[in-house]
C-alpha cells in the first residue's frame, strides 16, 4: 500500500498515512478539523533485496581474472615462483 502525504490548509499540519489506491482521499484534518490537501509524493526508492548489490559479492570475479592472467603467462613460457623454486631444488640436487 502506498503512503500518502497530506497538509492542512488551515493549520499547516502535515502527516502521512498508508492507504489503498482505491481509498478516497482524506478531507478533514485530524488536528483542527480543517480542510486538507493530498500532496504529490516523490514515491518510494528502489528496494534492493537479494545478493549481487555489494562490491564484495563480485570479489571472486576479480580473482578469476587474475588467475586467467597467471594461466596466460604460464602458457607463454614464464614460470611461477613455485615452479622456479622446484627447478632450483632439482638443479642443486644434480650437482
Amino acid at each position: 500500500m502506498p503512503t500518502y502525504e497530506y497538509k492542512c490548509t488551515k493549520c499547516g499540519h502535515r502527516f502521512e498515512i498508508f492507504q489503498s489506491m482505491k481509498d478516497e482521499p482524506l478531507k478533514i484534518c485530524p488536528v483542527c478539523k480543517g480542510k486538507i490537501k493530498r500532496l504529490i509524493g516523490a514515491g518510494a526508492g528502489p528496494i534492493f533485496k537479494g545478493s549481487g548489490f555489494y562490491q564484495t559479492d563480485y570479489k571472486n570475479s576479480s580473482n578469476t581474472s587474475a588467475d586467467n592472467s597467471k594461466a596466460a603467462n604460464q602458457g607463454s613460457g614464464s614460470k611461477t615462483e613455485s615452479e622456479r623454486k622446484s627447478d632450483s631444488k632439482t638443479k642443486s640436487k644434480e650437482k
